[in-house]
């Protein structure tokens, strides 16, 4: 890939959690363009070593690693891997997250008729299964609080780093049928807020960006028909995005270089920035 623009992170090592999927996969390639040795985070350790590969095929440095983000042992271990073989981390990307269908309502809206319909696989309001919806939160919002308390204390000693949260439109208006994911993001955007303060007098910059619809490996079923052509909510979506496209992982490395560079975001610190071609900005009409 050709990042839109390079900011100098040579002799800085950034973590990225998620790193095997299509976004931030896309993430931790422009940050090595920039000259950061990567560790790639992710559940699954084959997909984190298949983007570092990528990545060092490229001519930069990047190692792959397994990961739960919700356990702290694990990420504790794999710290401790991290400066083993690069050094303490300078840059955190949390990207780690992701939604769950038991957290998902069948229809946008509530009816009559839905009170009264009882068959396997529908789910109102009144059916949403609390483990569903509790995974979603933990996924999102404690997998980005446990990798931040692990991976930013050497940055707290070191009274310099970057910390930078994936959050979502839906953190901005909640979708329909999404409430766990929509609240979990919500979290997320607050959370960034609120470390930004509190770590503001030990150096640390705490950001986030707010994508808006991409397709990606957890979506494309939701959003695209088998013969690739739009499904409703889709088609909806397309029609309240000003600039009428899906975003492509590339449009995300802008946003992200410009608040990993301690220089150009010197004094930016706690704020959820959209990348979403306007569609936080549109009413509708």
């Amino acid at each position: 890939m050709s990042v839109p623009f390079n900011i100098d992170l040579n002799g800085k090592v950034a973590a990225v959690t998620g790193g095997g999927g299509i976004l931030c996969s896309c993430m931790a390639k422009a940050l090595a363009e920039c000259g950061a040795k990567v560790a790639i985070l992710d559940l699954r350790l084959e997909a984190a070593e298949k983007v570092a590969s990528e990545i060092t095929a490229a001519g930069y440095v990047a190692k792959g690693y397994a990961c739960n983000v919700l356990e702290k042992d694990s990420l504790e271990a794999v710290n401790a891997s991290i400066e083993a073989d690069f050094g303490a981390i300078d840059i955190l990307v949390n990207g780690a997250g992701g939604n769950h269908p038991k957290g998902t309502t069948s229809n946008e809206f509530m009816t009559p008729e839905d009170l009264e319909t009882i068959k396997e696989g529908f789910t109102t309001f009144y059916e949403l299964d609390p483990s569903g919806v509790q995974f979603v939160f933990n996924l999102n919002f404690i997998g980005t609080l446990l990798p931040t308390q692990v991976f930013s204390k050497a940055m707290a000693k070191k009274g310099e780093g970057t910390i930078i949260n994936i959050s979502s439109m839906n953190a901005f208006t909640p979708l329909t049928k999404i409430p766990a994911y929509s609240a979990a993001k919500a979290a997320v955007s607050n959370f960034t807020q609120w470390l930004a303060v509190h770590m503001a007098k030990v150096g640390i910059r705490v950001n986030a960006i707010a994508p808006g619809f991409f397709l990606t490996d957890q979506n494309r079923t939701l959003l695209t028909n088998p013969d690739g052509s739009l499904t409703p909510r889709a088609n909806k979506i397309i029609t309240n995005t000003p600039m009428g496209k899906f975003g492509v992982p590339e449009d995300l490395t802008g946003a992200l270089l410009w608040l990993a560079d301690s220089k150009g975001a010197a004094f930016v610190t706690g704020i959820v920035v959209p990348v979403d071609g306007g569609f936080s900005s549109y009413s509708g009409v």
